[in-house]
């Protein structure tokens, strides 16, 4: 193949790197995606045992944002909306979720905040806060960003709020039969329109001036005059792939931004062992479960699909100690805890256990992490990582976006669209 065969490379077969590559080969470009591993997905990562679909990472579709709902309704893709009862765990007993005070005003409140940025942490100290109020709220902030509320910016999550609530993002919307087969829809279209996408590529080096990017990897050499970068943070952060000459002020604004951490597991078991227990409330229909004092905090189930999975999840620092375990480890540690909850014997709901599936995102080297958070001071990072570089590198990615969605499956596609655009119109 010619040196300048290809018009850009584009470094990442994520979200953001396929829906740049799908923008670009539409329009007539010639593409070639360059991914390390020998799947495409980045954090999507889809698993199917036996008649079950287990997510091993991004699951859900969150409210109605219309560039991923685009693909989706593209590519034929049958959606299910995430409803059913919502209970919590609580002073030893469940309850059904709308019976407990709303301990998240004050995230509400920042919606309208406008003093200087704070940490989280800093920001509840100045509230009148119970310690109950403050665990449940540092609980949910670090659960639902992977983020350590040290750090995290209050004024990034009143900008979060604000753009959930312009896509109803509190609606949770499941791909049926696994988010996978979006992103083999966008490859296969990507090569329908002439372009490539090549596995196994670990992208080494990459050197470039204006209107000239040379990537460097195991097996050889790739030109073009133009690159969208779309690595996870974590990656961009390590600077394991070099960059020459070294893109100083996109790194530099990467380092105000983190990558969170988070241990996500399922739980196969030969039933659903949580239906029809007395005299529990509304478990037939169970689909969230919240127990914010215990170890994992958030649980949930496939309901109204059918299947015998639960899943469990911790996010932020406190999620390292579940991590490391090996999934067998997990698994029955998970079922004491889900034992306790359901006021069950252990050693009968560990020997329903046929297996427990998880992926570590912090170990994984293409990843590093589970998504990113914006830091106290950090606001304008993401914004000013989408600066392309003498019209020649561009970057991608979910920690790039600018509209509040940071961490998210479509902030991801908005990403790729947005960089796919400024290569377009530049």
């Amino acid at each position: 193949m010619a040196a300048n065969a290809h018009d850009v490379l584009i470094i990442g077969a994520g979200m953001a790197g396929l829906a740049a590559a799908y923008s670009l080969a539409r329009s007539g470009l010639r593409v070639l995606v360059l991914e390390a591993q020998h799947h495409i997905g980045g954090r999507v990562l889809t698993r199917r045992i036996g008649d079950e679909v287990i997510e091993l990472g991004a699951e859900f579709v969150h409210g109605h944002p219309p560039e991923l709902w685009s693909f989706i309704e593209e590519a034929g893709l049958t959606v299910r909306e995430r409803e059913g009862t919502r209970l919590t765990f609580h002073h030893g007993a469940l309850s059904s979720d709308d019976e407990i005070d709303d301990p998240f005003q004050p995230l509400e409140d920042l919606k309208n905040f406008d003093g200087p940025d704070l940490s989280l942490a800093e920001y509840i100290d100045r509230k009148p806060l119970s310690p109950e109020q403050r665990g449940a709220l540092i609980g949910y902030v670090e659960g639902f960003n992977a983020a350590d509320h040290r750090q995290i910016s209050t004024a990034s999550l009143g900008v979060q709020q604000q753009a959930e609530d312009a896509v109803e993002g509190s609606r949770l919307y499941h791909i049926v039969g696994g988010y996978d087969q979006l992103t083999h829809h966008l490859a296969g279209r990507i090569a329908a329109r002439g372009g490539s996408i090549r596995l196994g590529e670990n992208v080494r080096e990459i050197r470039w001036r204006s209107g000239h990017v040379n990537v460097l990897t195991g097996s050889g050499s790739f030109y073009a005059p133009q690159a969208v970068i779309a690595v996870p943070l974590g990656v961009l952060q390590s600077e394991r792939i070099l960059i020459s000459p070294r893109p100083d002020a996109t790194l530099a604004a990467a380092s105000e931004m983190r990558m969170g951490s988070v241990c996500r597991f399922t739980l196969l078991f030969r039933e659903r062992f949580w239906a029809g227990l007395a005299p529990q409330p509304d478990l037939n229909e169970l689909s969230f479960l919240f127990s914010f004092d215990q170890m994992p905090p958030v649980w949930w189930t496939p309901h109204p699909e059918p299947g015998n999975s639960i899943t469990g999840w911790i996010g932020g620092p406190r999620s390292t100690a579940l991590a490391t375990l090996e999934p067998r480890a997990l698994g029955l540690l998970a079922c004491e805890t889900l034992a306790r909850i359901f006021n069950i014997d252990t050693r009968d709901l560990q020997q329903q256990l046929l297996g427990c599936y998880t992926h570590n995102w912090q170990n994984d080297p293409f990843i590093l992490g589970a998504y990113s958070y914006v830091a106290a001071g950090g606001m304008d990072a993401s914004r000013r990582m989408t600066e392309p570089l003498a019209d020649t590198l561009y970057f991608a990615g979910e920690h790039t976006d600018v509209t509040g969605h940071w961490g998210t499956v479509h902030a991801a596609v908005r990403s790729g669209l947005r960089a796919a655009n400024q290569i377009l119109n530049g």
